[in-house]
């Protein structure tokens, strides 16, 4: 993980540090990781989330995510049980299928913190979605060969929109091509 060097100040939920050589990061003070999940429905649409997000000045187009390990007396939670609860709370669904696709890190020169993302499939709904505590989550459906399209015209409204959703289209298409059956000629 990292040099936490000198805790410069420590505030509810992120640690501001200052290494031996100067380099200033964040890092959260209370989750162990962070996870998102690459939904898909049974007719091929990838659920995305849309919420207002203050450091940016407004919304996102995000995959489902959130943190593990951040709810008081669950700080060991597995990241498998973080993405299964945090797809149920921002969305609404469950998942009989998952895949983790890989861990990397959220901004290098920023923070210590890790995202791995998750495979869902074979979906159920089993409630509203929306999110907790204030989160005013919207959730959208879009035709997984039109998110790059849809993506873009979303930026051209004015929301940002996070890679994570195209690094794991490119990541859940590389296992899906592996377990298709193959013509060879």
């Amino acid at each position: 993980m990292s040099d936490e060097g000198e805790l410069i100040h420590r505030g509810k939920f992120l640690s501001y540090h200052r290494t031996d050589a100067g380099w200033e990061y964040v890092s959260r003070s209370n989750a162990k990781g962070c996870v998102a999940i690459l939904a898909v429905t049974d007719d091929k649409r990838v659920i995305l989330t849309e919420q207002y997000r203050p450091p940016m000045g407004q919304t996102v187009i995000e995959l489902p995510a959130g943190l593990a390990g951040d709810i008081p007396l669950q700080e060991d939670e597995p990241l498998l049980s973080a993405a299964r609860r945090e797809l149920k709370e921002e969305t609404g669904y469950e998942a009989k299928n998952w895949t983790s696709l890989g861990e990397g890190t959220s901004s290098a020169g920023l923070t210590d913190e890790t995202s791995t993302i998750f495979y869902a499939t074979g979906l159920t709904k089993m409630g509203g979605g929306g999110g907790v505590g204030g989160e005013q989550i919207k959730v959208h459906y879009v035709a997984m060969m039109d998110v790059p399209k849809w993506c873009n015209d979303r930026r051209r409204e004015g929301c940002y929109v996070d890679f994570k959703i195209f690094a794991a289209l490119y990541l859940a298409k590389s296992i899906d091509q592996s377990t298709q059956p193959r013509l060879w000629y």
